[in-house]
């Protein structure tokens, strides 16, 4: 299952394409214009559909304004079928066209063949709600903000969110993030909790939550 954002100022294609993508078992959001979208929520997206030609922001300019923002695949709607419109949806940031009139055959077919490569590339950025690992480069985001962590803070964060909902003691996390023979004891991985959830709440989150008697899990 992905989350997908679609943008499209036609109702009766948000409609089509809402029941097509569930169908498939995606949790779809959409939106009859750019202001419609809530700020800060694109980073929770594993796939855009966004209309080229609306009232307000086209899809164009909103597609220049978030590239820098998101990774996840932006597939354009569009009835501009011109080789100069297509070179410029790709110059900015577009991973695929979906031509108008489109049957849902196409539209599911290309939207799979994208959620299918972001997949296989998963193991190289992580995603919970509205934070990110780049996990090549051991950075953490939230809400498009980078959180500076240390390199075991950063390691105890990706053992836990790859482990989503799991609880873990702090013998676990200790044998599990820094091995048996670690020097960390259990009052060194508790004043890195600490201050990982110091360093989150400056974005108003708190991801790691103790489970009390057991140890931690990340929700």
């Amino acid at each position: 299952m992905a989350k997908i954002l679609v943008v499209d100022d036609d109702a009766g294609i948000l409609m089509l394409i809402r029941k097509t993508l569930e169908k498939d078992g995606h949790q779809v959001t959409c939106c009859e214009g750019i202001s419609d979208i809530v700020t800060g929520s694109l980073i929770q997206y594993d796939l855009i559909l966004l209309d080229v030609m609306m009232p307000g922001t086209d899809g164009f300019t909103y597609c220049r304004q978030i590239r820098g923002q998101v990774d996840c695949p932006i597939l354009f709607l569009t009835a501009k079928t011109m080789d100069a419109d297509l070179i410029e949806g790709f110059s900015i940031g577009a991973d695929d066209y979906i031509k108008k009139p489109f049957s849902i055959h196409e539209l599911r077919a290309r939207v799979g063949a994208h959620i299918r490569r972001e997949n296989r590339e998963y193991h190289t950025r992580l995603t919970s709600g509205g934070i990110r690992f780049e996990v090549a480069a051991k950075k953490v985001y939230c809400e498009e903000e980078e959180i500076r962590l240390t390199k075991k803070e950063y390691e105890i964060c990706e053992f836990l969110v790859r482990n989503k909902g799991q609880v873990f003691s702090l013998e676990q996390i200790i044998e599990q993030v820094f091995g048996y023979d670690s020097e960390s004891d259990t009052s060194a991985i508790r004043e890195h909790i600490k201050n990982i959830r110091a360093k989150f709440a400056k974005c108003k989150s708190n991801p790691i939550q103790t489970v009390w008697g057991i140890g931690y899990k990340w929700s």
